[in-house]
């Protein structure tokens, strides 16, 4: 049967999905699992010759241009060691989608492709493209989204897309401050800040222990390691935060050129441990947990947890909306 699979990931919203379905594939057959993502360049330049890349690659410190690349890939891996799924990360850019999918199985020697296919109906060209020419057999698994009655798994997902876009917003800040040699704007960083503690953040935290951690460990005592480990998660989170928080104040007070530019790399290393733990929870959570909820809860479990996520506040916080004009200025 097939022992290494390769996960081509795209940039979409159900990616996520193509990594639960892969892992329990992959798991019960004890097949090990590489992920990978065809970066494309934006002025359709075909690199040559085609290149694998790995996670700690160099070209993925550029977090301006790699930033979704390194969180889809980082996310991937993240859900395949909570399941045990022996696991790599690999990237190649300037190529095709489907040339380069192609390209990594034969260069990895796996056995088998696994895609992802929208369930509304129809396989893109690339997958055809892949089907053609793979010379492997390939797999191709309707991506769901969620089903009306768990509505709380789309509110989640939308609460990911925002914390990570927030997140890669300011490592883009400061990346763009390290490559023209200077400092950062801590205004913009500091109403990002202010977001992620208001409404992204900490009431997600809240909601995914008191209500969704909770039912699942109800219907599923083997899952209390991966909650106890995310709950652990959220924590350092918090953590990191006042981290980030007592940088960003050294940055505002510092006095001339110098101390500034020494306080934006300060913080841009610390937001990196910020994004990496998010990439690894989030990882971990829609490779495991929403997956499992999903399997698990009943229709009793999604009535209640419908109740709870759609008596979220309407509307972004005052902070939130500030953020978003800082942004629009530096776009």
């Amino acid at each position: 049967m097939y022992r290494h699979l390769l996960v081509p990931l795209d940039s979409g919203d159900l990616a996520f999905e193509v990594v639960g379905r892969a892992l329990a594939l992959a798991r019960p057959l004890g097949a090990r699992v590489t992920f990978f993502h065809a970066l494309q360049d934006p002025e359709c330049v075909v690199v040559e010759p085609f290149e694998l890349l790995h996670l700690g690659s160099p070209e993925l410190r550029d977090t301006r241009r790699t930033g979704r690349t390194r969180e889809l890939l980082a996310k991937a891996e993240a859900g395949a060691r909570a399941l045990g799924v022996p696991c790599d990360a690999r990237w190649s850019r300037g190529q095709p989608l489907a040339a380069a999918t192609v390209a990594a199985a034969r260069a990895l020697g796996c056995d088998v492709i696994f895609m992802g296919s929208p369930a509304h109906g129809g396989v893109g060209s690339a997958t055809l493209s892949v089907l053609a020419s793979a010379g492997v057999p390939v797999l191709v698994a309707p991506t769901m989204p969620p089903a009306p009655e768990e509505r709380a798994v789309g509110v989640l997902r939308d609460e990911h897309r925002a914390i990570a876009a927030v997140i890669h917003a300011c490592t883009s800040l400061l990346a763009a401050a390290r490559e023209s040699g200077g400092a950062a704007d801590p205004a913009v960083l500091r109403a990002a800040l202010a977001a992620l503690r208001g409404k992204p953040l900490g009431q997600h935290h809240q909601r995914e222990e008191r209500h969704l951690f909770a039912r699942l460990r109800a219907r599923s005592p083997g899952l209390a390691a991966e909650f106890d480990e995310l709950e652990r998660q959220h924590a350092r989170d918090d953590a990191l935060l006042d981290e980030l928080s007592a940088r960003l104040a050294v940055l505002e007070d510092a006095a001339g050129v110098p101390a500034r530019i020494a306080a934006t790399r300060a913080l841009e290393q610390a937001m990196a441990r910020f994004a990496e733990l998010h990439w690894e929870h989030m990882g971990r959570e829609e490779a495991v947990v929403l997956p499992a909820a999903r399997l698990l809860l009943q229709p009793e479990d999604w009535a209640a947890l419908n109740a709870v996520f759609a008596h979220a506040p309407a509307g972004p916080s005052e902070a939130h909306l500030e953020f978003q004009q800082l942004l629009a200025r530096i776009g």
